[in-house]
């Protein structure tokens, strides 16, 4: 599943995950969320399962809450 857009295509999010479990989401050079803790465990978690660059996308949009766009 991709969105209909292409906006996660042409416009990606990427991810950086620090020492502490820290997760970093990035998008057009910016960081746009910081994640801890739980969530970050849990994120990270679902990354590692991610088969597809599209599935981590996706994952990525959700958690940022710009999936809805």
């Amino acid at each position: 599943m991709t969105d209909a857009q292409g906006r996660l295509e042409s416009r990606p999010f990427s991810y950086r995950v620090t020492k502490s479990g820290a997760v970093f989401i990035s998008r057009d050079g910016r960081v746009v969320m910081e994640l801890g803790g739980a969530r970050a465990a849990a994120l990270v978690r679902t990354l590692t399962a991610a088969t597809t660059v599209e599935a981590e996308q996706l994952a990525l949009a959700r958690v940022t809450g710009h999936y809805k766009h």
